[in-house]
């Protein structure tokens, strides 16, 4: 592991400079990492879980896309699946492997529930996965990495979240977990990505939703994965089912009502060499198509904008000239307030909670959120630019008259 973080500092230097380098390594050495370990549900809550009896049977199509997949990962993959509390899926299992040791695992396995495909030629990530997609049967469908494990109450947490929707009105279509990774020998838990509700300015920055995601069949079949975005495939798919559920439904709408947010760990992201997740660099091209994503996001949504790579890899910064001509709905931007030693003392809130305060403007913070463009409910009256439309309101709110002057950069209101 300590070889591994010396590789990514190095690549890090390489890209960034000696300068945000010495911040990034200075904040990885002072950071407090809470204390975390993935608690497993009580048998008791498993065995209630396993009892629970819904309105409706919903049934999850889980495609596994495999290639050469190690044994052990492969068996913990499936025993994760077959285990779950909630007994409606299917498990479709899309092999291109060129050796017949994954097809050799799953048939030791007498479940019906186990769809086993196996493909002829092993055509990337995208179409090996569209091919499992052709078999799907169920109700929602997720998607799940050849060596990842899903916690046992995963599905029933996610059926639980479909039926409280429609009692409430609502017809989800996409629905997400929390995560954390584990290591190669699924033993010990670590970094918690606790996520947020559905938020745009976030996921243009990075694929926060990730894992674990699940779609409603129809929506997903319409969709398909698409081999130009092969290594970034999932957050393609999430971006243009967001962009079809916003022009369809609007914003508002579309954060309440069809993209749901579960903040639980449901899912186990396995770190291991040759995964993204601990070796960045092992995947550099899957990095370019997350940026090809967003920028195909962005025009698709008509909007004026081009998305660079930012210091950190897989994560993106969108560049507008006009941030209000983009999107309508924006009553104002902001930025930090920083003071003589460097840290920040106002910007954003949310959830009556201000996320960053304190923390050295030079540091990222968690998930590198301090870094990267999000939307909050609050922004600091100290560095914010108002949407032109609103400078009347702003001032009817504020009781201050509202005159923008740029220092360094920035701009704030006046009383």
């Amino acid at each position: 592991m300590k070889g591994t973080n010396i590789i990514k500092t190095l690549n890090y230097f390489k890209r960034n400079g000696i300068r945000k380098t010495f911040y990034a390594v200075l904040e990885r050495c002072t950071e407090k990492k809470e204390p975390y370990d993935y608690i497993r549900p009580e048998k008791t809550v498993i065995e209630e879980q396993k009892k629970y009896r819904f309105d409706e049977a919903y049934v999850f199509s889980i495609l596994v896309p495999a290639y050469e997949t190690k044994q052990l990962y492969l068996r913990e993959m499936i025993d994760s699946v077959l285990n779950q509390s909630y007994s409606g899926f299917e498990l479709i299992i899309a092999d291109a492997s060129k050796s017949d040791k994954v097809e050799q695992v799953v048939k030791s396995y007498a479940d019906e529930r186990i769809i086993y495909k196996r493909l002829a030629k092993n055509k990337g990530i995208s179409e090996n996965t569209n091919a499992a997609l052709k078999e799907a049967t169920g109700d929602y469908i997720g998607l799940l990495d050849h060596d990842d494990m899903l916690t046992q109450d995963a599905l029933f947490e996610m059926a639980k979240a479909i039926e409280n929707g429609k009692k409430a009105g609502m017809e989800i279509s996409m629905l997400y977990s929390d995560e954390d990774k584990c290591d190669g020998e699924g033993k010990v838990f670590f970094e918690p990505h606790r996520k947020t509700n559905l938020n745009l300015d976030l996921l243009l920055s990075n694929n926060y939703i990730c894992h674990f995601m699940v779609m409603k069949k129809e929506f997903m079949k319409e969709l398909q994965f698409v081999e130009k975005y092969d290594g970034a495939q999932d957050y393609d798919i999430i971006l243009r089912g967001v962009a079809k559920l916003l022009k369809s439904n609007g914003f508002e709408k579309t954060k309440d009502e069809f993209i749901f947010h579960i903040p639980k760990i449901l899912y186990h992201w396995r770190c291991h060499e040759a995964s993204t997740a601990i070796n960045p660099n092992s995947k550099m091209y899957a990095y370019e198509a997350g940026r090809m994503a967003t920028q195909s996001f962005i025009d698709t949504m008509g909007w004026k904008a081009k998305v660079h790579h930012s210091n950190h890899v897989g994560f993106y910064e969108p560049v507008e000239e006009d941030p209000f001509e983009n999107l309508g709905n924006i009553g104002a931007v902001g930025g930090k307030v920083i003071d003589t030693h460097n840290r920040i003392v106002g910007w954003l809130w949310q959830e009556g909670k201000k996320p960053f305060e304190g923390l050295n403007v030079h540091f990222s913070g968690y998930m590198h959120r301090a870094h990267l463009r999000q939307t909050m409910d609050i922004l600091d009256l100290r560095c914010i630019r108002v949407n032109p439309k609103l400078t009347g309101v702003f001032e009817e709110i504020t009781g201050m008259k509202y005159i923008e002057k740029k220092r360094s950069g920035l701009f704030f209101g006046e009383k």
